[in-house]
């Protein structure tokens, strides 16, 4: 039998799923080959001419079918069974839950080093299926880790814990996406964290004490979502759900514990990993790509049966663009009653909203998305923006990280066209003002921006065959040149990167004087 060609970055993908509660939800969990990613969702939508139309997401697993050929590794009823040929292009399923079943395993729950121990196994059999002792397979080999909610601490607790599992299956893993996963634990209202005496049912395993067992943090660690230098944050994206009112679990009371800012059962500022290291006595940290979008933490509006969840899954995996944007701000200024009592040595309090919703030229969703209506807008204190030295001591507070998007030269909607289309919603609002501890209503309406614009923007990646070629940008104001782009930015090289620079600015007052970066690279070599 000939060895599988091996072909980056279509690596094997195994999927993790999410946290079954009951006894009935393991079953149901069992009952289903693909537990859960197979499912899909119908929406409805209005075409320009008024009619109403229904948009199918046939499910990631179909999808990764049809557009990538991946297939599953069931045959005669059977997963893997040894005289079938396992393609690198395959799905498979981590069924850490047999064993929890009454029906076909144990009837008992296993602690998450266990399900973590089983992934490893898992991976290291994927590899000797598909490799087949081939020498160059087994140096090509790699593999993708998607998960969902607590699959996603089990993908950490293989990765970081190195009393679980080991390095040679860690070292095989390319990629970790997680969709809505409590990375630093779960926080009800009233309550707090979940507390560590709720062993029944693994409730524990998001409390943040028993987080820092199976993650193996040091004991001085207060945020969980911290990779502890075990994994490079840039190949870990986590898609954080922000839509709470449609999360249905327990009759809506998760939704009610866990509030708004959340996506039902994870809040937004628990959702996402990064990494930290001290270098010279200074302590560096770099957060993960992450999108956020209006979805729920599972249901039928969940992000895991979403196409937003699925554009940014295949983006991310199989891309070949990565574009950092970041708003970096130079001057706000205020109204002028504000500002003569700022002069005047009254104390100014002030909330910065930033909005931002980022979409690719063609399509019919968001790949990213953070609005002040839903709950996740970007939030700035009126200190961190006017006197950061009194934060940080630096500038960089002022600095707004808005999104990481992939995009792929292999989906382009006009093959002929050699650019990368997409657009950037941005919105600054304006603040509520207080002036010595009363909030000032002088000439406030609410809802008022200090700037909003849809900025339209077209990368060209440098020809392959053209050595030297550099990266160019275009772009344009939806005002001045609708869904076009007029205008070219000129790179700059800062630490290996190429950078671009756009004017985003409104001459009022109040108003604000801004760039916004864009930072250019090569994905998946």
């Amino acid at each position: 039998m000939p060895t599988p060609r091996i072909e980056p970055p279509y690596y094997p993908i195994i999927y993790v799923r999410g946290y079954a509660g009951s006894s009935a939800e393991v079953e149901d969990t069992l009952a289903d080959p693909y537990m859960g990613f197979n499912l899909g969702s119908t929406r409805v939508r209005q075409l320009w001419t008024g009619q109403v139309q229904r948009h199918y997401f046939e499910s990631p697993l179909v999808r990764l079918m049809k557009d990538y050929q991946y297939q599953d590794v069931y045959s005669r009823g059977a997963e893997m069974p040894p005289d079938i040929e396992i393609s690198p292009r395959s799905i498979i399923i981590h069924r850490y839950y047999d064993l929890a079943s009454t029906q076909s395993g144990q009837g008992t729950r296993l602690a998450i080093e266990e399900y973590a121990k089983g992934l490893n196994d898992l991976i290291l059999k994927v590899r000797d299926r598909i490799c087949q002792g081939d020498a160059k397979a087994l140096e090509a080999f790699r593999v993708n880790l998607v998960a969902h909610s607590m699959g996603g601490l089990v993908c950490r607790c293989l990765l970081q814990n190195p009393k679980v599992g080991s390095d040679e299956a860690r070292q095989a893993v390319d990629k970790v996406y997680t969709y809505a996963t409590p990375h630093n634990g779960i926080d009800l209202n009233l309550i707090g964290n979940i507390p560590g005496f709720l062993t029944y049912h693994e409730a524990d395993s998001f409390n943040r004490e028993r987080m820092k067992e199976f993650l193996a943090l040091p004991e001085t660690a207060d945020d969980m979502g911290d990779l502890n230098g075990t994994f490079d944050p840039d190949r870990f994206f986590c898609l954080v759900g922000t839509d709470h009112k449609d999360y249905d679990a327990a009759a809506g009371l998760s939704r009610l514990a866990v509030g708004p800012m959340s996506d039902g059962l994870v809040r937004i500022t628990n959702a996402t990993v990064f990494g930290k290291w001290e270098e010279n006595g200074r302590v560096t940290i770099k957060t993960c790509p992450r999108a956020l979008v209006y979805r729920a933490h599972s249901g039928l509006f969940g992000v895991v049966n979403s196409e937003e969840g699925y554009q940014n899954l295949i983006r991310f995996l199989f891309g070949t663009v990565r574009v950092d944007g970041q708003l970096e701000v130079e001057e706000l200024t205020l109204p002028k009653p504000i500002q003569e009592s700022h002069d005047g040595g009254k104390q100014i309090r002030a909330s910065y909203h930033f909005e931002v919703v980022v979409r690719v030229r063609g399509a019919l969703w968001d790949l990213h998305r953070r609005t002040v209506a839903e709950n996740s807008a970007i939030f700035r204190t009126f200190d961190e923006m006017l006197r950061p030295q009194n934060i940080r001591g630096t500038a960089s507070s002022r600095h707004a990280f808005l999104f990481s998007a992939y995009l792929d030269t292999r989906q382009r909607v006009n093959p002929q066209r050699p650019s990368l289309g997409f657009s950037v919603d941005l919105g600054v609002l304006v603040p509520q003002y207080e002036v010595d501890h009363k909030l000032w209503f002088d000439d406030h309406y609410e809802g008022g921006y200090l700037y909003r614009e849809k900025i339209n923007l077209e990368v060209f990646p440098p020809e392959e065959k053209t050595p030297g070629a550099s990266w160019t940008l275009r772009y344009g104001f939806d005002p001045e040149t609708p869904n076009t782009t007029t205008q070219t930015a000129a790179p700059r090289t800062e630490n290996g990167q190429t950078v671009f620079h756009i004017p985003v600015e409104q001459k009022t007052t109040p108003g604000i004087t801004s760039q916004l970066v864009l930072r250019a690279r090569p994905w998946n070599g």
